[in-house]
């Protein structure tokens, strides 16, 4: 279901506690003509569904995405900022450590047919899918085929950090996604200077994803076959200022995307252990008001026009375009002590499978089960944690 999109002048900043929250909120206000709501309004019938899993009717956020959070092999990056290494004070197992059994596919099957019938969208994140080329062309014939008996998708995306694509069977995953029907992929690069992106991101020896011509010829082969989003979380150290973002943005579209969407380091709030991936987003972290207040005052800046904000249930962003190219460009922050209010309501906003076979309502694999009936877990309403390997940066730049 799209966000319904009205005019941001009228608009009571009450109503939208994540961007009227920003230092910037009514300088945008000013040149932004539209708001488009993701999060649905608590009384607003028509963006929520009621929904049966298991013996339980749940209430469902629309929209609402869905991730089978699992991978084969560990992720060929080991970014510093990646959440998979967060954990909540309270937490229990971390899902980047369950790898899928022998009888994954087919324990994610049945727990698609409890979706039968539910609007929701393929939400392919969490480590690398691409890293093991045959268990990701399994996941994507599994979910085709959930689709086939009933599942009700809406858009279908990729978050990846294009490792696979870089290997000898790249053009089979192209080829597969086309057939999957993938509605865009979001390809997370974040300097054009392959040194500076390498002590970010840090791939494995042996990864050519990580060499810069190498990227730049995978991202614009990815451009030809698919709609591309190029992401880039602003960090010191990395892409944090007007002239930074300006030249990510001519580099970026020289490899082909249509759009590129510069992100924060989610807020974390309390309850997050002390540990080097914490510390690492305290003290990298760079404010998106920061950048989006030196590239507003910036001399390119009228080269791009405004065109909405979008608030979601936990982050908020801005959407521009640059009428010359095309280009879309997007500036976004989110705040994981909104989502954990979220998920702690009792309503279902996120649909998680993980790699213990447990379809959960969030980001931990033994919090919030939602299915298979029985499966130990605190009580709906009990606050999940983590999310995914952006730190908590998908499901977000939507259409």
């Amino acid at each position: 279901m799209p966000a319904p999109v009205e005019g941001l002048a009228t608009a009571d900043p009450g109503t939208l506690p994540l961007s009227a929250a920003s230092s910037l909120f009514q300088r945008l206000r000013a040149t932004t003509p539209q708001l488009a709501r993701r999060a649905p309004g608590e009384h607003d019938a028509a963006r929520w569904r009621e929904h049966r899993i298991g013996e339980r009717r749940y209430r469902v956020a629309q929209p609402v995405t869905f991730t089978p959070y699992a991978a084969a092999r560990p992720c060929s990056a080991r970014c510093l900022f990646c959440s998979e290494n967060l954990r909540l004070l309270d937490a229990g197992a971390m899902a980047q450590t369950l790898r899928p059994g022998p009888d994954h596919f087919e324990r994610l099957s049945a727990a698609l047919t409890q979706l039968r019938g539910l609007p929701l969208s393929w939400s392919l994140s969490g480590l690398e899918s691409s890293d093991d080329e045959d268990w990701f062309l399994r996941l994507l014939a599994t979910l085709a085929a959930a689709e086939r008996d009933g599942v009700q998708v809406e858009e279908r995306v990729l978050y990846s950090n294009g490792a696979g694509f870089a290997r000898g069977r790249g053009e089979e995953l192209i080829a597969a996604l086309r057939a999957f029907g993938l509605s865009w992929l979001e390809l997370s690069r974040h300097h054009h200077d392959a040194a500076r992106n390498q002590a970010i991101m840090r791939f494995r020896d042996g990864e050519a994803i990580a060499d810069g011509a190498a990227f730049a010829r995978v991202a614009r082969r990815l451009s030809e076959a698919l709609p591309l989003r190029q992401v880039c979380i602003v960090q010191r150290g990395g892409i944090d200022d007007a002239d930074g973002v300006r030249a990510y943005l001519d580099w970026a579209r020289a490899c082909g995307a249509g759009t590129v969407i510069f992100r924060e380091f989610s807020r974390l709030g309390p309850g997050y252990r002390d540990n080097a991936t914490a510390r690492y987003l305290e003290a990298g972290r760079v404010p998106i008001e920061q950048v989006l207040s030196a590239c507003m005052d910036a001399p390119w800046w009228p080269q791009l026009t405004p065109q909405r904000i979008t608030e979601g249930y936990y982050f908020w962003n801005l959407r521009l375009r640059e009428p010359r190219s095309g280009l879309e460009v997007v500036f976004e922050a989110s705040d994981y002590a909104a989502m954990h209010r979220r998920h702690a309501s009792g309503d279902i906003y996120k649909l998680v499978f993980h790699g213990n076979g447990r379809l959960c309502a969030g980001w931990q694999p033994d919090r919030d089960v939602l299915w298979p009936p029985g499966a130990d877990t605190p009580a709906r309403g009990d606050a999940g944690g983590g999310a995914d390997a952006n730190a908590g940066l998908a499901e977000r730049a939507d259409g």
